[in-house]
């Protein structure tokens, strides 16, 4: 059965605190976590938090590079978590081993590097995200056609929805590189390029990655 979760993003432009209150009002039993933009510090006051609510189950998490292998193992026996994700080590180098999980459950995930095949044979497969694939498409053809090469030879597992917006803007961490993904939706329509893709490509865990609200993620 195949999932899409309603995500406690923590990009600069989400407020996490209020994702948070939202689980109890919404009487939800299961979200997926994207504590990417905090640290080891800041992650214990969200789980404090997130203890505090009924919430049942964290099916998927995104890694960040200075997660250890008790934070995962704690994650998978607390919150029964079953994927995870992260980015290139080229782009953020580990701070500590993560062999004891690195094949079972935790996937690469398609960024502006594309998909390393030496460091995808470290991991448990992708993670497709569909905005940088469209993105890609759009603008950098080299890489999408990449990207779905790999996809034909390693299993995905889950898998980013964000928004593709209409105008280009740029990248604030990559200004020379122009960009139509976004963490913010404003129309559903933003949500219409996924139609195009073929259902074999949608895994099991699917997150939807952006600042929206919890409740406008469910009416997403």
């Amino acid at each position: 059965m195949k999932k899409i979760l309603p995500t406690i993003t923590t990009t600069s432009g989400s407020n996490w605190k209020e994702k948070i209150e939202e689980i109890d009002k919404l009487g939800l039993q299961e979200v997926a976590l994207f504590p990417t933009c905090l640290s080891r510090q800041q992650r214990q006051e969200m789980y404090d938090l997130i203890e505090k609510t009924g919430l049942k189950e964290i099916p998927f998490v995104h890694l960040r590079s200075d997660f250890d292998e008790e934070e995962i193992g704690w994650l998978k026996e607390k919150y029964k978590t079953q994927v995870f994700n992260t980015h290139s080590e080229r782009l953020y180098p580990l701070k500590h081993s993560w062999d004891k999980y690195k094949k079972e459950c935790i996937y690469l995930e398609n960024t502006h590097l594309g998909l390393p095949s030496d460091e995808l044979n470290e991991y448990a497969g992708i993670c497709l995200d569909f905005s940088h694939l469209e993105n890609d498409r759009l603008l950098f053809p080299e890489r999408y056609n990449q990207t779905l090469e790999m996809i034909k030879n390693f299993k995905v597992g889950c898998a980013h929805l964000s928004a593709i917006r209409k105008e280009q803007h740029p990248d604030p961490e990559r200004p020379e590189e122009p960009r139509y993904d976004w963490h913010l939706l404003e129309k559903i329509s933003e949500m219409d390029y996924l139609k195009n893709y073929p259902q074999k490509y949608f895994p099991e865990f699917m997150a939807i990655e952006l600042e929206n609200s919890l409740e406008e993620q469910l009416e997403i």
